[in-house]
């Protein structure tokens, strides 16, 4: 009862239309991301409520209605920021349409333009994390191991690693017996998959988001790095949120993106002259420097005691 009574504030907050934005959300409300466009939403509302602004919200919906369209019918002088859009071609008609108010994408692409930021849960953050954990283990040789299939789906995130790691990455068809003190096994696949792999090396491997279900065990001393949110409650507004979607650790993550976006967006709202800040975000590590952010994920280890995080330092 109270979570239905929970999620009926939000939507409130979200259907009340006030005759002006303060802060103007383009978000895609049906189609292929629709449901992505919803956790966002979600993640956002609930780190709103929960700071106790005053700022006007509106969303929009960016599947039924132009980036010019929006741009001419829902900004006017009193608009302080555009949040969104999310869908990377939208994103770059943004930028060609220039608008007077400042632009928080929710994306990231391989363009740049005055006045606007790229918030994203991009691989190249993801790779860049792995990266300074495996050199902290001091690994000069790492062993990739990938799930058949699944290919497509870790492309962007091993071609951001290969950056980072440099020479020495090494695709293997079986998994290593054992592993040398400075060789690491990375593992790209989902749960199931490693399951079925059978022993694997004490020690030295890794793993992305992908390989983490949640409820599911987690081979001893697998390290990886991932959202934050998803392994402590020190954010309160995502608590009941995570309710909802109590298994679908993807979708998770994208509320707390939504979170972070919010707290983004007071930042800026609040220290508009500001554009050199960092937080501790649901996410990870947030960074703002000029249009660029940067997201440093956290990372773990499964232990005999459970779950601990990791120092990069």
């Amino acid at each position: 009862m109270y979570l239905k009574k929970y999620w009926l504030l939000l939507c409130l907050a979200a259907s009340i239309s006030p005759a002006y934005a303060d802060v103007l959300v383009i978000l895609p409300e049906s189609g292929a991301m629709a449901r992505a466009g919803d956790s966002i939403k979600r993640g956002f509302l609930s780190a709103y409520t929960a700071s106790g602004s005053k700022e006007k919200l509106i969303f929009v919906d960016s599947t039924t209605n132009s980036m010019d369209s929006i741009i001419k019918k829902k900004t006017n002088n009193k608009t302080k920021l555009i949040v969104g859009p999310l869908a990377r071609p939208h994103i770059e008609q943004m930028m060609e349409l220039s608008p007077k108010v400042p632009v928080l994408a929710l994306n990231d692409v391989n363009k740049e333009a005055n006045h606007m930021w790229q918030f994203s849960l991009a691989k190249q953050d993801d790779a860049a994390t792995l990266n300074r954990l495996l050199k902290k283990d001091k690994i000069k040789k790492l062993y990739v191991l990938r799930q058949s299939g699944l290919e497509s789906a870790t492309e962007l995130f091993m071609m951001a690693l290969m950056t980072e790691f440099g020479d020495g990455i090494e695709f293997i068809n079986e998994q290593p017996k054992k592993l040398s003190r400075k060789e690491g096994l990375l593992l790209l696949g989902n749960h199931n998959w490693i399951e079925q792999l059978g022993q694997l090396p004490e020690r030295n491997i890794y793993a992305t988001p992908i390989s983490i279900e949640q409820g599911r065990s987690i081979p001893l001393g697998l390290s990886f790095c991932d959202t934050p949110a998803l392994y402590n409650g020190q954010w309160a507004d995502l608590i009941e949120a995570y309710k909802e979607q109590p298994e679908n650790m993807a979708f998770q993550r994208l509320l707390a993106f939504g979170g972070d976006a919010w707290t983004i967006t007071e930042q800026f709202l609040n220290h508009s002259d500001d554009e050199h800040f960092s937080f501790s975000g649901r996410t990870g590590l947030i960074e703002i420097n000029n249009t660029k952010i940067r997201r440093q994920p956290a990372c773990y280890q499964q232990q005999k005691n459970g779950i601990q995080t990791l120092k990069l330092s």
